[in-house]
């Protein structure tokens, strides 16, 4: 087909296309600029323009990824030969200068239109010194101190001027204006392309044509792109690129213009021969003609930038440059898609999807987002969508959020305009997102979804006749059915708030579906409550969900006021009801009581109509508490209850008696059970309905004072039966234990309200005394129910009745209750056999129960937690944090932030002898290792422990100075102690090697009074000991450790330092040979740039390999960073997803050492440097392979976590 076969054509031709030959590069490196022999007007416009316009009329020609005329190539560029001007130049009147442009664009407070006006006015006096004043403000801008003048512009070719420019380069700095940081940056890149802009806009109608002006302009953007100098390169490259964006938009002015003419002759030319106006048709004719040669002039210029400049630069390794090409690209291919808009152009878009700088591809995707929102681009975007789309749904996963945002967006207008779209297992690839932490990319994917399911509602809602909200919202629930995550709720209404959020808040909707009989199934009826909750939650409390950061301000109460009001209003009459219907069912109910938590309470008092519905439903929640046994349905209702019973609201009262009602009932129904239970004749369903009924009463004591009811002997007792039996039921020993607990708590909390007479003090201390008994006793049980909730109730009534809490009131102190020796032992004993032990993990692996893994790990976290907590406010001893620092090694992937912090609280405390209990710790470990083998010289795990230890001392030697003193002299008198019975003499002293790791934090002062102390602890016969020679070694040296971090430095600087960075030796000769050479040592001219592979963007933890060190086979270009890929193989036929393997070049080997003579011919090298790209230089493409995510296996968005996070224990431990 022909049109394919020209699509084919111009790939082809666009591929073969060598990348140093641009129609300016051509002629710029072998010609000269001369001045003419006879002085004349200027030249006239050349016909060969007329034979070439025949060619450009052809609709299906592209100028931009078609070859050039061969008759156009063999001339020499207008750009690159200009000759001086043969007109008188008035010396007087320069006009504005290079310095006066660069300070107004600087300032960006000058209008840009009276700049460029300014300057118009001097190249119309004349033009060489207009350009001239042109070209210096490009050099100034580029942050070059070198001035091009008169006599370099008219001697000297381009490639010669870049030249010296090079050598007058600022090397002191590496910044320039476009990477200065600041606010200058933002100000001076933005009034830079504006002047770019208007540039062009004042040009458009005359200086575009005269064959001088762009062509010698682009001529030179074209030589600084390709050069070495970072500056020069980016700035160029930033102007070509502007400049280019200028010419595409009069090009598109153009043809519009063209086709506007054309249609008018032919409108005249149809007409009759009598009616016809032959002067009209003439100067049609005439128009016609002249805007076919004004555009194939703008053609030409845009096809030699795009070849000179893009073709080069988009794959710069400076990923500013990338992004800048990429960028304008995007805009030339909306606003000139005639010329633009074929695959030639959009190949270019498609490779760059694969940059490894998120910056870069997020700028493609902004470009390609452009393109897709113009439907009639759709028909031209088939060919890409098709060959790319497996890329795109890749990047959803990106390591960068910002860019995995837009790339959803990209997706969601693909599906929206393409006749194709996307199928349900590309959309796959989406819905997951709307689970994720980020919330722009979560919100992305809701509306992705939404409009997903709202199409599906289009084409159902004529069938069943349904309201499309209640059709959402069932299309919504089948979704949150199948996508398995119900835990996280709340997270998908938050990402479809923003668009959903008037079906989200159709509350008659979901009630009328919940209460209707034959409405939703079993399971979708537990999915439209949870979902309701999320809802009601959000639309009251207008925040995200934990772990979701927040993308926008939280919202005033009085813009939330109108949401809570209207739940309010519709749930109060309704949710007896559905409490009614669903009181059997757990799940459901635990959820359904979250919901008066949003309400305005207030408002049952605004009516008696609705004090009513709140006497119904304080009866629905003494009846669920009657019929349910779940630990959540009851935690629900006692949080509801103390809500209801706060003083705040007015019918306080009402709920206070109900609830007390409620526990009246429960404790004489346990009251009956319990007389048979303590004395032996209840039978299975007596204990089994006295265990549930204390249950219940344990958990509502939580949220009411209890103490009245009179119920703790009556539980000790219970204890103390049960024990004493050995029949150990679980549910019911541990109610029983909350209950005792709690009765304490609250007894304490009254205590400190009011304080009551001595002898309730007195009997309150013996309660508290016989509960610790009993839970001591509890430790040692067989039971892990009964023995962990016993260490979590000793854990809090022990800091409860501590010291600490009875400073305030000295008529407290009576209460101070610490535990006994035996308790402190027993809950040691329970920190290592039950904590610091791998059995029950074991078992749990074998069996698989990843979930029960995780729910033991938070048990013993808290239990840990707990223990530290008695440590830290003074009930347990400091020593007796020794159990807890000796695991911080073994143990810190589950427990070291706890331990971490316990150890930063306790030196607060009390330094020297926190330092002391970290010494202990080692020496406990040190004992026991010599009980289990005397024999034993391996102390590898004692010594990481200190390792660790010592890091937590910080940096601050001085207020480190009397703790690491005291620790070293205790670890001294460790080694050389007396021996005790059964122990050998100076069995010890290897531990003088465990100490030596804390020896690189002490000062100089008190090394050598340790070492004076050392010699008086150690015997003559051993200082010749291995372990006391290692110990005064580290005493000697500043820090014994600094041989390896040094050596570790030095690896890594010979691995991240790049070759041509390195210092190298220079051969001795005169100074401004050392300056050049010093000079190209800190250049990039001799680098070897690799080409990074263009791996996969989705979001995973590569393995980081080291670099490189091996001569490369070729030099690639300058500043690249992509390789460009065969077109017409890789592109247009049997094109698949792929990633590029990196090819290897060579580098320029540099010797350290050399001759004086090879050091003269390197700078007499650097003398010639041009900075231009040869045309001789062989670029290689990079080998496409086909592309497959590296983490296709790994999930890439993050699931928020419902669960605590890792430091919630500290958080609610330490604060």
């Amino acid at each position: 087909m022909p049109a394919e076969d020209s699509v084919e054509d111009s790939l082809e031709e666009l591929d073969d296309f060598s990348d140093s030959g641009s129609d300016f590069e051509a002629t710029v490196k072998s010609t000269k600029r001369t001045k003419p022999a006879v002085p004349g007007p200027p030249p006239p416009k050349r016909p060969r323009r007329k034979a070439a316009l025949t060619a450009m009329s052809s609709p299906s020609t592209s100028p931009i990824p078609a070859s050039p005329d061969p008759s156009l190539l063999q001339q020499p560029s207008r750009g690159t030969n200009r000759q001086a001007s043969h007109r008188p130049v008035n010396e007087e009147d320069p006009g504005i200068s290079a310095v006066d442009i660069y300070d107004a664009v600087c300032s960006g407070k000058t209008a840009m239109v009276t700049v460029v006006d300014e300057w118009l006015d001097c190249y119309k006096r004349s033009r060489e010194t207009g350009l001239l004043v042109l070209i210096n403000f490009i050099v100034r801008s580029c942050g070059c101190k070198g001035v091009v003048s008169r006599e370099m512009f008219d001697s000297m070719q381009n490639a010669q001027i870049i030249g010296t420019l090079t050598k007058e380069f600022n090397e002191e700095s590496v910044n320039y204006p476009l990477c200065t940081p600041g606010p200058l940056l933002k100000r001076f890149k933005a009034s830079l392309c504006e002047f770019a802009r208007v540039l062009v806009h004042s040009c458009r109608n005359s200086l575009v044509y005269d064959e001088y002006l762009f062509p010698s302009l682009m001529a030179l953007l074209t030589g600084l792109s390709d050069s070495q100098v970072r500056a020069f390169r980016h700035t160029s490259t930033l102007l070509a690129m502007k400049l280019m964006t200028g010419l595409a938009k009069v090009a598109m002015i153009v043809s519009v213009q063209l086709q506007t003419t054309q249609r008018q002759y032919d409108m005249e030319n149809s007409k009759e021969a009598h009616d016809r106006a032959s002067d009209r048709l003439e100067e049609l004719q005439a128009t016609i003609s002249e805007l076919l040669e004004n555009r194939a002039e703008l053609v030409s210029m845009m096809n030699g930038t795009f070849r000179g400049v893009f073709v080069h630069r988009y794959r710069d390794l400076l990923p500013e440059i990338r992004a800048a090409c990429i960028e304008e690209l995007g805009v030339w291919l909306r606003t000139n898609p005639e010329d633009f808009l074929n695959d030639g152009c959009l190949k270019y878009l498609g490779w760059t999807l694969y940059d490894k700088q998120s910056p870069v591809r997020l700028q493609c995707v902004h470009a390609l987002q452009g393109l897709y929102q113009e439907k009639e681009f759709i028909g031209r975007l088939e060919f890409f969508t098709s060959r790319f789309k497996e890329r795109m749904l890749s990047m959803v996963l990106d390591k960068n959020p910002d860019v995995a945002v837009e790339v959803v967006n990209l997706l969601l207008l693909i599906q929206m305009n393409t006749e194709e779209g996307l199928s349900e297992e590309e959309c796959a690839h989406i819905y997951p997102l709307v689970y994720a932490a980020h919330r722009g990319l979560a919100c992305a994917a809701g509306s992705f979804l939404y409009k997903k399911l709202k199409c599906v509602i289009v084409e159902d809602n004529q069938e069943n006749g349904k309201s499309d909200n209640a059709e959402f919202l069932q299309i919504l629930i089948s979704f949150y059915i199948q996508s398995e995550f119900h835990e996280h709720g709340a997270y998908l209404v938050d990402s479809l708030w923003s668009v959903a959020g008037s079906e989200l808040r159709d509350w008659e909707a979901m009630t009328t579906l919940l209460l209707q009989d034959s409405g939703l199934m079993y399971e979708e009826e537990g999915a439209l409550i949870d979902l309701m909750m999320c809802a009601m939650r959000q639309a009251a409390q207008a925040t995200p969900p934990v772990g979701r950061t927040q993308g926008k301000k939280i919202l005033s109460k009085k813009a939330k006021r109108p949401d809570t009001r209207r739940i309010t209003t519709h749930f109060i009459p309704l949710l007896p009801q559905l409490l009614a219907k669903y009181s059997a069912d757990a799940v459901k109910v635990s959820l359904l009581l979250k919901a008066p938590l949003y309400f305005d309470l207030q408002m049952y008092n605004s009516s008696p109509r609705l004090e009513k519905y709140l006497d119904l439903l304080l009866s629905q929640i003494c009846d669920i508490v009657a019929k349910h046994t779940d630990v959540t349905v009851l935690e629900a209702s006692a949080h509801l209850a103390s809500t209801f019973r706060s003083d705040y609201y007015t019918f306080s009262s009402r709920a206070h008696l109900a609830f007390s009602q409620l526990l009246d009932g429960l404790t004489e129904s346990l009251n009956t059970y319990l007389s048979d239970v303590l004395q032996g004749t209840a039978d299975d369903d007596d204990v089994y309905n006295a265990a549930n009924t204390l249950k219940r009463i344990a958990v509502l004591r939580s949220a009411k004072d209890s103490t009245g009811w009179r119920l703790f002997y009556s539980c000790m007792e219970l204890l103390k039966s049960r024990m004493e039996s050995r029949e150990l039921d679980k549910e019911l020993m541990v109610s029983a234990l909350k209950c005792a607990a709690l009765h304490l708590m609250w007894a304490k909390v009254n205590a400190v309200n009011a304080t009551p007479a001595e002898a309730e003090l007195k009997r309150l201390k013996k309660e508290v005394r016989s509960f610790c008994s009993v839970s001591q006793t509890c430790l040692s049980l067989n039971q892990p129910d009964i023995r962990d909730q016993a260490f979590e109730l000793l854990c809090d009534l022990l800091l409860l009745y501590s010291a600490n809490s009875a400073r305030s009131e000295t008529a407290l102190n009576v209460l101070i209750h610490l535990p006994s020796d035996s308790l402190r032992s027993e809950m040691a004993s329970f920190l290592m056999d039950f904590i610091f032990s791998d059995t029950e993990e074991t078992e749990l692996n074998v069996e698989g129960e990843e979930e029960m893994k995780i729910t033991l790990l938070q048990k013993r976290r808290n239990h840990l937690a707990g223990y530290c907590k008695l440590v830290i406010y003074g009930v347990l001893d400091l020593t007796a944090a020794t159990d807890v620092f000796k695991h911080y090694s073994k143990f810190f992937s589950d427990y070291g932030d706890i331990i971490k912090e316990t150890l930063s609280r306790s030196k607060l405390i009390n330094p020297v002898q926190s330092a002391k209990t970290v010494c202990l710790s080692l020496q406990q470990l040190y004992s026991e290792m010599l009980l289990e083998d005397p024999s034993r010289q391996d102390h590898s795990e004692i010594r990481e422990l200190a390792k660790r230890l010592a890091m937590s001392f910080g940096i601050n030697l001085h207020r480190v100075r009397k703790p690491l003193m005291a620790l070293h002299m205790d670890g001294v008198s460790f080694a050389f102690r007396e021996p005790q019975d059964g122990e050998k003499q100076h069995q010890n002293v290897a531990f003088l090697e465990i100490l030596s790791e804390f020896s690189f934090k002490l000062l100089q002062p008190d090394r050598a009074q340790l070492a004076a102390f050392l010699k008086t602890k150690c015997p003559s016969a051993a200082l010749s000991w291995r372990p006391v020679k290692m110990y005064q070694r580290s005493l000697e040296t500043r820090s014994s450790s600094k041989p390896r971090e040094q050596e570790g430095s030095d690896a890594v600087s010979s691995h991240e330092t790049p070759v041509a960075k390195r210092k190298r030796t220079t051969a001795q000769g005169s100074v401004s040979s050392s300056v050049r050479g010093s000079w190209l040592d800190s250049s990039s001219i001799n680098g070897g740039l690799h080409t990074p592979a263009l791996t996969s963007t989705v979001q995973k933890q590569p393995a980081r390999q080291p670099a490189s060190r091996k001569p490369q086979d070729t030099e690639s270009d300058v500043g690249s960073v992509l390789n460009e890929p065969e077109s017409e193989d890789e592109f247009s036929s049997g094109y698949q997803m792929r990633k590029v393997k990196a090819t290897q070049r060579r580098q320029p080997v540099s010797h350290q050492t050399g001759s004086t003579s090879n050091q003269q011919d390197l700078n007499s090298n650097f003398d010639l440097l041009s900075l231009i790209e040869e045309n001789n230089e062989e670029r290689e493409e990079a080998e496409i392979e086909d592309y497959r995510s590296d983490s296709d296996s790994e999930s890439g968005y993050t699931l928020p976590s419902t669960r605590h996070s890792l430091a919630s224990a500290l958080d609610e431990l330490f604060e």
